[in-house]
């Protein structure tokens, strides 16, 4: 494949369908004028997300879409060559999801229905059931949904299954219960970047970290998009207010070398990690 350009998005993303749509046409845009191939939107991307965690309010809930919905095709129109990954609240039948879907304009190449669930989250959604990675034209993709990151198993799971490319969109907030005053000394911004790195370094593979930022309802989001390389160092980053953070990578190259010596994925033992003495 060569070299790639990986674009990671912070930015604001509420309600308004319509609003969504435009500010995502001059993000694809400044994409597109930067020359990135694979351009990784935030979490809830097309109708924001949750105003409450602990107390959703069912009232003011984020518009449910389809893959069939116009906004969907709209940002597949939008892609032409470039690779995009975005967030929505999926609809499939009586049940709602939080989704990610992974497009060019050829049509969708990925999906993925968030897995974990944090506080009330699940008083709206569903859960997903599964990780799965994906060929696209930058490489083989997997995708974990904010939450997800938190977990080990997710991410291994997607490297196991050949990604050489994670894209984690993220939601993610500050402290709900123990807010600092400025977002970078917050517990939540901490555990954000540490999770980014770890994940990428114990896989060996490029971690492309999406978020949003601004308030919704009672939440202030982080931002800190980044580029992580498969040693665990950000390669690009944005700060709290929105951005895009670029960087250029031969992923295979990159990711062969981080294997050489140290190939984590063929060194596991997974007969020793259940047993009990």
């Amino acid at each position: 494949m060569g070299l790639v350009r990986i674009g990671a998005v912070a930015a604001h993303f509420g309600r308004d369908l319509d609003r969504a749509l435009a500010k995502l046409e001059g993000i694809v845009a400044d994409a597109r004028a930067a020359g990135v191939d694979l351009l990784v939107l935030p979490d809830a991307t097309l109708g924001g997300y949750l105003s409450d965690l602990r107390r959703p309010d069912p009232t003011a809930l984020p518009p449910a879409l389809t893959e069939d919905s116009f906004e969907v095709g709209r940002v597949i129109a939008m892609a032409g060559p470039m690779v995009i990954c975005f967030g929505y609240a999926e609809e499939d039948g009586a049940r709602l999801y939080n989704s990610a879907l992974c497009v060019s304009g050829d049509g969708i190449l990925g999906r993925h229905r968030k897995v974990h669930q944090p506080a009330g989250e699940s008083l709206v959604y569903a859960a997903g059931d599964g990780f799965a990675a994906f060929e696209t034209p930058v490489g083989r993709v997997g995708m974990l949904i904010d939450y997800d990151k938190t977990f080990p198993e997710a991410a291994r799971s997607l490297a196991l299954d050949g990604a050489t490319v994670l894209a984690c969109l993220s939601a993610w907030p500050a402290s709900v219960t123990d807010r600092a005053s400025r977002l970078p000394q917050d517990r939540q911004s901490r555990l954000f970047d540490l999770y980014d790195c770890a994940r990428a370094a114990e896989n060996q593979v490029v971690w492309v970290s999406s978020n949003q930022t601004g308030v919704m309802g009672g939440l202030r989001f982080l931002g800190q998009a980044k580029v992580v390389g498969p040693g665990g160092d950000i390669l690009a980053r944005t700060t709290s207010k929105g951005g895009l953070a670029v960087a250029e990578i031969d992923v295979e190259t990159e990711v062969t070398r981080s294997r050489r010596v140290l190939h984590h994925l063929q060194e596991l033992s997974p007969d020793a990690y259940g047993r009990r003495r």
